[in-house]
């Protein structure tokens, strides 16, 4: 899965300098963070209806889109996918709740 992840953040980057008429990728970056945060958001309000409509298809076709465009606003964000791996990593082997009062206060 992560070997799957990893290519798409790289088609993602490779696709940042590409031409917006040609690549909805491109397109998408070229309008800036803010509006591929909106997008984000989008994509994660229809994954969270299909869930809780129960309609596991559609969850698994949203969830889809969630990932490609977690990792298009990562790109226009300036956030390698490497970190957010190398931050699941960290934390792996940590309760949840553990790791959560390990954080700073703000965090």
């Amino acid at each position: 899965m992560t070997d799957t992840l990893t290519r798409l953040s790289q088609t993602v980057a490779a696709r940042a300098s590409a031409d917006p008429a040609s690549s909805h990728t491109a397109k998408l970056l070229s309008k800036g963070s803010a509006k591929c945060a909106e997008k984000f958001g989008e994509e994660s309000v229809e994954a969270i209806i299909a869930a809780a409509q129960g309609d596991r298809p559609a969850l698994t076709y949203e969830a889809a889109d969630v990932l490609f465009h977690l990792q298009v606003m990562l790109q226009a964000c300036g956030v390698p996918w490497e970190d957010v791996i190398a931050e699941l990593e960290r934390r792996e082997g940590t309760s949840g709740i553990a790791e959560k009062a390990a954080r700073q206060p703000g965090k």
